[in-house]
């Protein structure tokens, strides 16, 4: 827990110090008490309830401790919606994403559920696009125009080759071009990388130096392994090759960034994965004063030692 006052909790000293004093004089109130004996108006007048003196003194000491921690403005995180973020989602288009373990293709799946995701951002989120094979392709600089982005995202085709590095190197690229809040022009707007693939980098400069130049211009990576150990295609020969989506490398990317790293082995489980992305995209933590809450409680804790102190003037015959 934070405080914006944490100076005033310094009064919390005086909890300890009144449970002493307390002790101390309780002491001193039962060696009297024994001290005097036993007197004539012990039959009388019924003995004070101690546990109702215990309990008001105990409610008055957390009411204390509470008030004082409402005083020194209590603060926590929490998530609101963002107004303004970039979204760069990056595609993998190699030919082993023409593997068929996921109907009707790995590609063609990935093409459905990148459009939902896109859809699913906020009007003022600026959405771009990149693909990555072999070589990069800035499809759609960032925009708001998120039906633009899905119409490019159904257009989509194969290219032989993946280069995973330079895929993120173009979606680092792509930020240069995001347009400036006519609101705020100097604001800075947080920006996301969603990057999709099946594979291992195999061409252009390595993965893991482009995450660290994301992790370095404050861009996490989230990375979605997709496919499964069993998918194929088939070469331009006839022959069947194995196309295992590869894990190892999208977690250390992930990792790297400060981003999150997701594996599908179906379209179902893609959706999901989108969906949880964009909860997490879509929102910000933020500091929250959460003063009225402590406040509120500690006087419910006065209200409860005042009853306590009233039964104890009560004389009940």
């Amino acid at each position: 827990m934070q405080f914006l006052a944490p100076a005033r909790l310094w009064l919390l000293l005086l909890v300890p110090a009144l449970i002493a004093l307390y002790l101390v004089a309780s002491w001193v109130l039962h060696q009297r008490r024994l001290a005097r004996g036993r007197t004539s108006l012990d039959g009388v007048i019924p003995p004070e309830p101690t546990w109702r003196r215990h309990l008001a003194v105990g409610l008055s000491i957390l009411s204390l401790t509470t008030l004082t921690l409402a005083w020194a403005q209590p603060k926590t995180e929490v998530a609101v919606p963002r107004e303004r973020a970039t979204i760069v989602v990056a595609l993998d288009v190699s030919k082993s994403m023409e593997a068929t373990d996921i109907d009707p293709s790995r590609l063609e799946a990935a093409k459905v559920a990148a459009a939902e995701f896109v859809r699913s951002m906020p009007p003022r989120f600026n959405v771009a696009l990149v693909t990555f094979s072999a070589t990069t392709r800035q499809v759609s600089p960032p925009t708001t125009d998120h039906d633009q982005v899905i119409n490019q995202i159904n257009g989509l085709t194969l290219q032989p080759g993946t280069a995973i590095g330079e895929g993120i190197y173009a979606s680092l690229e792509s930020l240069l071009f995001v347009p400036e809040d006519p609101d705020d022009p100097t604001a800075e707007v947080p920006a996301r990388i969603v990057l999709l693939s099946d594979g291992s980098t195999q061409t252009g400069r390595p993965a893991d130096d482009a995450a660290h130049d994301a992790k370095d211009q404050n861009v996490p990576i989230y990375t979605i392994a997709y496919g499964t150990p069993e998918g194929t295609i088939v070469t331009e020969t006839g022959q069947e090759e194995p196309v295992p989506v590869d894990y190892a490398e999208l977690a250390n990317v992930a990792k790297v960034s400060g981003g999150k790293a997701y594996a599908a082995e179906d379209a179902g489980q893609l959706k999901e994965v989108y969906a949880d992305i964009a909860s997490s995209v879509g929102v910000e933590m933020v500091d929250q004063e959460v003063t009225s809450r402590y406040a509120g409680v500690g006087l419910l804790f006065a209200v409860l030692a005042a009853a306590g102190l009233a039964s104890l003037a009560a004389r009940w015959p």
